[in-house]
C-alpha cells in the first residue's frame, strides 16, 4: 500500500489544560498507524492557536520542540472556532494526503481515526465522525440538538445527524472546500455539498478531560441561527406567507366588523384594538429583523476582508 500523509488539525482557543493529554494521545495514534503502514511517517498534528490569552501558544511551542509529530499555526487574533478550523486546513492542504480535524478536549473518541483511515484508502473522500447517542448529554441539549437538526433538515440545509467537525477530508476535497469564500461559515452544512464520495463512523463521545466548553448556549443560538441563515432563504419565504397570512386576517376581522355594523352591536374596543396593533407591530418587526440579518450578512461578505491571519507557523523540516 502507498502510504498517504496525514494531518491531524485541532483548533485551540485556551486549551492550556488539555494540550498535553490531547498530544500523548494523538501522538500513540498515529505512532500506531505508522507502525502498521497506515499512514507516513511524516504524518502530523497541527494546533492552531485561535488567539488564546492563556499559556496555550506558549505549550504548543514547547510541544514542537520535545515532539515529532506536534506543528503550530498561531492565528494574531481570535476569530471563532470555525475560521480557526479553515486556517488549519488551509495551512495543511498542501502538506498533507488527507486531513482530519478534531476538537482539543477529548470528547472525540481518537480511536476512531484508524477507520477514518482505513475508509479513505477505500476510497472515500469524506468521512464523517458520527455520535452514536447523546446519552451523557442533559435532556435539554438532546432536545434542543434533535429540533435544531430537524430545523435545518426542514429549511432545506444538507446536514449529517449527531455530526459535528470531526471528520476525514481527502486533498481534492479540501481544495474544494477552500473554495468557498464565504465569510458566515457553517462546515457542517458547506462539507455535504462538495460531493465526492463519504461515509460515515460511529463512536462514544466522552466527558471533557478538562477545562470548560467554549460553546456556550448563547454561542450554541448563535451559531444555528448562521447555519440557517447562510444556506437557506426559507425565512425570508416565511415573511412572505406570514404578510398573507395577516391579510387573510384582516379581511376576516373587516368581515366580523361590518357584521356587527349590521347587527347594531358595533361598541368601539380598546382592548382589540391595542392587542392587534401590538401584534401586527411584532410581526412587522420580526420581518424586518429576518430581512435585515440576510441584508447584514450581505453587507459582510461583498467587503470580502480577510477571514484570519495566521501570525506564525511551526513546521517540522521534511
Amino acid at each position: 500500500m502507498n502510504k498517504h500523509r496525514l494531518a491531524i488539525v485541532v483548533p485551540c482557543y485556551k486549551e492550556e489544560l488539555v494540550l498535553h493529554e490531547t498530544t500523548s494521545r494523538l501522538t500513540q495514534v498515529l505512532d500506531d498507524l505508522v507502525r502498521d503502514d497506515l499512514i507516513a511517517t511524516n504524518s502530523y498534528i497541527l494546533y492552531v492557536n485561535d488567539g488564546s490569552t492563556d499559556n496555550t501558544w506558549n505549550i504548543i511551542s514547547e510541544l514542537h520542540e520535545a515532539n515529532k509529530y506536534v506543528n503550530g499555526v498561531n492565528l494574531a487574533g481570535n476569530v471563532g472556532h470555525q475560521n480557526a478550523l479553515v486556517a488549519g486546513l488551509s495551512s495543511a492542504v498542501e502538506n498533507c494526503d488527507m486531513a482530519i480535524s478534531i476538537d482539543a478536549d477529548l470528547q472525540d473518541d481518537v480511536n476512531a481515526i484508524r477507520e477514518m483511515v482505513v475508509k479513505y484508502y477505500e476510497g472515500c473522500d469524506i468521512v464523517y465522525g458520527v455520535r452514536q447517542s447523546r446519552q451523557t448529554d442533559t435532556w435539554f441539549k438532546r432536545t434542543t440538538a434533535l429540533g435544531f437538526y430537524s430545523l435545518m433538515k426542514s429549511m432545506g440545509v444538507k446536514s449529517v445527524y449527531n455530526h459535528a467537525d470531526y471528520r476525514l477530508m481527502s486533498q481534492r476535497a479540501l481544495r474544494q472546500l477552500l473554495r468557498y469564500r464565504e465569510r458566515n461559515l457553517f462546515l457542517r452544512g458547506m462539507v455535504p455539498t462538495i460531493g465526492y464520495k463519504t461515509d460515515c463512523v460511529y463512536y462514544d463521545r466522552a466527558e471533557r478531560f478538562a477545562g470548560e466548553s467554549k460553546y456556550p448556549l448563547k454561542k450554541m443560538i448563535s451559531f444555528a441561527f448562521d447555519g440557517i441563515t447562510s444556506f437557506s432563504v426559507k425565512p425570508v419565504h416565511m415573511v412572505l406567507y406570514f404578510g398573507i397570512v395577516f391579510l387573510i386576517v384582516s379581511f376576516s376581522i373587516f368581515c366580523f366588523v361590518m357584521y356587527s355594523l349590521f347587527r347594531g352591536n358595533a361598541v368601539p374596543g380598546w382592548t382589540s384594538l391595542m392587542l392587534s396593533v401590538w401584534f401586527c407591530s411584532g410581526c412587522i418587526l420580526l420581518g424586518l429583523g429576518v430581512v435585515g440579518e440576510y441584508v447584514g450578512k450581505i453587507y459582510v461578505e461583498v467587503k470580502d476582508r480577510p477571514r484570519f491571519n495566521i501570525e506564525r507557523v511551526l513546521m517540522h523540516e521534511e
